[in-house]
Order: structure tokens, then C-alpha cells, then sequence
């Protein structure tokens, strides 16, 4: 099959965006990392940020190329040649105990499945990262078993702990801080996710893997103390 190039949109004079009519995969992921590497090159000094979705690329722009050199450039890079995505996998601690896992009871009901197959399910798979979006530091991760997609909740919570893992939609992820939310909370994490006095403020970069183990409630406390970043496998 041959593989389309993306669409390119120009939305204003400082932002364009390149979108991808393809499923959410590794192979995507590669394109686009791939593409952001060439622009970046290609336009160094016009270029002021890109930001990755699961199937686009937000350019902003100092100054916008010339749009006619713009277009022939990504006609011509439709298929990159792209690099292996890492291997590097994040071990990262979850208690799953009912003090932290406010949804996880009548979620693992809605799913006829014991609180115990839920967690087991969710912590056995490899996530793989593609952006941070919504929250600085808040990962979006791709991999989770599909018994598990959920739908956000048609009201949103006021307030979730920084650290909490939940599900919503066809996705888990961790809330980087304290925040309002519509994800069903099953977990917290004793980890810290985002620093703004670190450079780079998260330790983690879309394409690395994370995969959750679960914890109990004393080591929870424990780890917690020290606000580390997870270890690597």
C-alpha cells in the first residue's frame, strides 16, 4: 500500500499544521518525528515551535516560508526516512488501593471484571508516548487493551491529584498536577512528572515506552518522600 504524505493547512500567518489520515501507530509516529526533524533543518531560523498530535504537526512560525517552496518541500519528503523508535521503557509505580482509585471500583463493574483482572490488564501492556498536550508534562500514551476503553465522564472532576493514572477514551495517562479532569481515576503514582526548574522539565520524549507496575500503599508513602523520576527497565 502506498502511504499518502500529510495535508498540509496554513491557519494563519504564523501557523500551519500537517495532518495525517492514517491510524494512531508506531509507524506514524516515526513519519512524524521524521518530518518535524526536516523542517527543523529545513526552516531553522522561521521556525519558532512545532508541537506533535497523534496525527499532526502545529508549526508555528517566526515568519512564514514562501508557501509555493513550502509545499514542493513536503511533496518531496511524503516518506522520510525515518529512525527506530527507542527502546528505552519507564517503570513507573502505581498503587491501585482504593484510597487513590476513586473510579476504579464501578469502572472495573461496568467492564464485569473483578478490580484485581483491571489492574492486572492495565499494567501488563507497554504504553508508548506520542505528545504531551493538554497539561505541561501530561503524557499521551497509546497501547492501551481495548476492555479497557472507557468514556470520559459527561461531568468532569473539580480536582484529581497530581500523579493519578486514569482512562479515558481509547487512552491512560497521568496527571502531571493538580487539575480538573473527566478521566476515570484507577491509580496515583508517587512520581514527579513535571518540574519547571529542570531543563528539560519532563524526563521522559514521545517515542519512549512506559509501563506501569503496581504498589502498595506503604510504598507509596515511601517513594514519595524522595519525588524521584521512575526508573528505567
Amino acid at each position: 500500500m502506498v502511504e499518502l504524505g500529510p495535508n498540509h493547512t496554513i491557519i494563519s500567518p504564523s501557523i500551519s499544521e500537517l495532518k495525517w489520515d492514517w491510524e494512531i501507530s508506531d509507524r506514524l509516529l516515526q513519519i512524524q518525528l521524521a518530518t518535524k526533524k526536516k523542517l527543523e533543518n529545513q526552516y531553522k531560523s522561521e521556525i519558532h515551535e512545532i508541537r506533535i498530535g497523534f496525527r499532526t504537526l502545529g508549526i508555528l512560525w517566526n515568519r512564514l516560508p514562501d508557501t509555493n517552496h513550502l509545499q514542493h518541500f513536503l511533496d518531496e519528503n511524503k516518506e522520510p526516512k525515518t529512525s527506530a523508535l527507542p527502546t528505552k521503557t519507564w517503570k513507573i509505580p502505581v498503587c491501585y488501593e482504593d484510597e487513590f482509585a476513586q473510579d476504579l471500583p464501578q469502572l472495573a463493574k461496568s467492564k464485569n471484571m473483578s478490580p484485581e483482572d483491571l489492574i492486572k490488564l492495565h499494567s501488563q501492556n507497554h504504553y508508548r508516548i506520542h505528545f504531551f498536550g493538554f497539561l505541561p508534562g501530561f503524557m499521551y500514551l497509546q497501547g492501551l487493551a481495548e476492555k479497557l476503553y472507557s468514556a470520559r465522564k459527561s461531568v468532569p472532576d473539580r480536582n484529581i491529584a497530581a500523579g493519578s493514572v486514569a482512562i479515558g477514551g481509547s487512552q491512560t495517562g497521568i496527571y502531571p498536577t493538580n487539575s480538573p479532569g473527566g478521566w476515570h481515576v484507577i491509580g496515583r503514582s508517587p512520581s514527579s512528572f513535571f518540574d519547571a526548574k529542570k531543563i528539560p522539565p519532563v524526563w521522559a520524549s514521545p517515542g519512549d515506552l512506559i509501563r506501569f507496575y503496581p504498589i502498595t500503599k506503604e510504598e507509596f508513602f515511601r517513594l514519595g518522600k524522595s519525588h524521584d523520576q521512575p526508573n528505567l527497565l
